[in-house]
């Protein structure tokens, strides 16, 4: 990422409270409002100068990457996790689901998620390729086990959680609840219930 003080001495601890606080307000406005979401209106909201901001963050894409690719990691963290599950079909749905539940009540990682517009997310970088990794672990596992039907590409599961996130927030700006990632997932069963 970056946003790398390793290396730096460490801040103090009003430096740590606004750093924090603008990660914090940061994680809210990308949440509500997306990428497009500005320096200027992310230290309003926090109710510092953009200088606070930039001091901490040097760039709009140094203080996305913190405050959404630790998120991203933890999606492959848990399928890291359940690859060794008792339960490879369960396991795998129970992992879509959940990456659909949080990823679309959160607009920018719709957003990272659908068209990788956050560099460190973008197609061939590490973190893309863990998750479709991760990812592909889980569905192979379902499918050796005879739940996750066997002509699914990895490439196939992450665009149907592309359409799903895009399924979600329509639903959401419209008021309504869809269960999209319970359709997607009885499409994906082997044999649906």
């Amino acid at each position: 990422m970056g946003d790398d003080h390793s290396t730096a001495r460490p801040l103090r601890a009003d430096a740590r409270r606004n750093r924090e606080r603008v990660l914090q307000i940061a994680q809210e406005a990308l949440a509500s409002d997306g990428l497009t979401i500005s320096f200027d209106e992310i230290a309003r909201r926090a109710g510092f100068g953009v200088g606070t901001v930039y001091r901490h963050f040097p760039t709009r894409e140094a203080l996305f990457e913190a405050v959404l690719l630790g998120r991203m990691e933890r999606f492959v963290a848990d399928a890291r996790a359940l690859a060794t599950a008792e339960d490879p079909g369960r396991a795998f749905f129970g992992w879509f689901r959940t990456v659909v539940e949080q990823a679309s009540a959160n607009q920018a990682l719709c957003e990272m998620l659908e068209g990788g517009t956050v560099p460190a997310f973008r197609r061939g970088t590490t973190l893309e390729a863990d998750f479709a990794a991760a990812l592909g672990r889980l569905l192979q596992r379902g499918q050796r086990a005879g739940a996750v039907r066997g002509d699914l590409r990895t490439e196939d599961v992450q665009d149907l959680l592309r359409g799903c996130l895009t399924a979600e927030r329509r639903a959401r700006a419209r008021g309504g609840k869809v269960a999209m990632a319970e359709v997607v997932c009885d499409g994906m069963r082997s044999h649906p219930r």
